[in-house]
């Protein structure tokens, strides 16, 4: 971090856990991994152990207030985190100041420790509920969404309406936490929804009693994210491979239940969530035997017969705006090209034509991972490339198991409008480091001959390109470079 960059700032708004392993010494080292500078408002001071909490002594108002006061007039935070509110008093004092903050606000309905003490009377959760409108993300356990909703969640379906019960209470998005529900082919899963969209978040079940404080490191996890910048979709994958993580490694300390572990940045592959609109169904797709290589993306079977002949053996067709009679046309010369030349021809979006002709796979973008077949698809024996540009949607494509993940725009593009800035080479390498032993890789967006040792360098095996050939003043010659770079 340069000396004029500033450090992200997130507060926590919690209560103390004298054992360390909740609460507010929880979020900070949670905040620590994420390169987040945590800022306490302590709500109360708890005497605990593993075993139990012995003691809960409450913060007073002017104590909490003054706190607050002191933070917020040196210290602002993009992003808060609530935890244990312990009072009627407390939940009073801090609505004035949620009403008037700007920035995002995690709550964690902390209502009852993982030991079994009560933490909320029935009146305090009456009154916990009026501050639900002035919440972005509400991450409530089972137990918890029963006490707010009223209602018993026995199944998912159960879950679905308790979420939706929950925003009617007026928080912006809820995720139910699943670490109470049954595993479910051997997956615990959350439930996320902010009203237009849902999501199963599902990762492994780790069998495993050491999981203190892991409900306040999801949430605390989270809010680091949203302070670091992540959109918060990305926030809910990366918090929950943190915490997965967490209880993968975490060891008993005391006579009772250990705390999840504090490992830094989630780096492996295990512990990330695979990400779904429904509950998540295996899909089987083939591999592709080998890296990819130079991967032109191209918009007609004309430069397949341009490209095919130097030794370009991974192409994808990829056409847009068109009439169906020419893109049927087009894919069904392109597919018997591919053959003659015994090259791997990626189809873009069209996956039925891919079907029908044989064409060796199908390449999608995220908006059509809901509309494809991919069940259809894969019973074809077709190969299944996926378009990633984020966390959020590397769990997408995870949910899938397809045959390989495009990972960009590493570098500005002016083929299409892009929602997404350039993710560059350290992100590049990051996921790389995270996917490259399970996945083929591809990277693509804006990438020159002159940038290819660079990219390649990472790992990743494959520079996907569009202008760097298609625009090249001497298409044989650039063309026969990259494939010596790719050697």
């Amino acid at each position: 971090m340069g000396s004029t960059e500033k450090q992200a700032i997130a507060w926590t708004i919690a209560g103390a856990d004298s054992g360390g392993g909740a609460g507010v010494q929880a979020d900070l080292l949670t905040f620590h991994d994420f390169s987040v500078h945590g800022c306490s408002v302590i709500t109360a001071l708890t005497a605990q152990n593993s075993s139990a909490i012995e003691h809960i002594a409450v913060t007073g108002t002017d104590s909490l207030l003054a706190q607050i006061h002191a933070l917020d007039t040196d210290l602002g935070a993009s992003a808060i985190k609530l935890g244990m509110l312990a009072s009627q008093r407390t939940v009073e004092a801090i609505i004035p100041y949620l009403k008037a903050y700007s920035g995002f606000v995690v709550c964690d309905p902390v209502m009852q420790s993982s030991s079994g003490t009560r933490l909320q009377d029935p009146a305090g959760v009456q009154l916990f509920k009026q501050l639900l409108p002035h919440v972005d993300l509400l991450t409530p356990n089972i137990p918890e969404a029963e006490a707010l909703t009223g209602s018993k969640i026995t199944s998912t379906d159960d879950v679905v309406a308790a979420a939706a019960r929950l925003l009617s209470l007026g928080v912006t998005s809820v995720l139910v936490t699943g670490g109470h529900f049954p595993v479910i082919q051997g997956q615990r899963l959350d439930y996320w929804t902010d009203g237009s969209r849902a999501y199963w978040l599902a990762a492994e079940a780790i069998d495993s009693v050491h999981s203190h404080g892991s409900g306040c490191t999801l949430s605390a996890a989270i809010t680091a994210a949203i302070a670091a910048g992540y959109e918060l979709l990305d926030a809910l994958v990366l918090a929950k491979a943190y915490t997965t993580a967490g209880i993968r490694h975490a060891r008993p300390l005391g006579c009772g239940p250990g705390p999840v572990a504090h490992r830094g940045w989630p780096d492996q592959l295990e512990d990330f969530p695979v990400l779904s609109t429904s509950l998540p169904v295996p899909i089987n797709f083939a591999d592709c035997a080998g890296p990819l290589g130079v991967y032109p993306v191209v918009d007609s079977c004309q430069w397949l017969e341009k490209l095919l002949p130097l030794g370009v053996k991974t192409i994808q067709l990829r056409i847009k705006d068109k009439a169906d009679a020419f893109v049927r046309q087009q894919i069904q010369q392109s597919v018997l090209l591919a053959r003659k030349y015994g090259a791997r021809l990626f189809i873009n979006d069209y996956w039925s034509l891919a079907i029908e002709y044989g064409a060796y796979g199908v390449h999608l973008g995220q908006e059509d991972l809901d509309s494809a077949d991919l069940q259809a698809i894969s019973e074809a024996g077709l190969r299944l490339g996926v378009s990633t540009h984020s966390y959020y949607e590397i769990a997408r494509a995870h949910a899938i198991g397809p045959s390989y993940i495009a990972i960009g725009p590493i570098y500005p593009t002016t083929t299409k409008v892009m929602k997404f800035s350039e993710r560059g080479l350290d992100r590049l390498q990051q996921w790389v480091d995270l996917l490259g032993a399970s996945y083929t890789l591809t990277a693509i967006g804006g990438i020159s001959l002159q940038r290819v040792p660079a990219v390649l360098s990472t790992g990743v095996g494959s520079c996907a390109m569009v202008t760097a050939i298609t625009e090249a003043q001497d298409v044989d010659q650039v063309t026969r470079e990259l494939l010596i770079l790719h050697q």
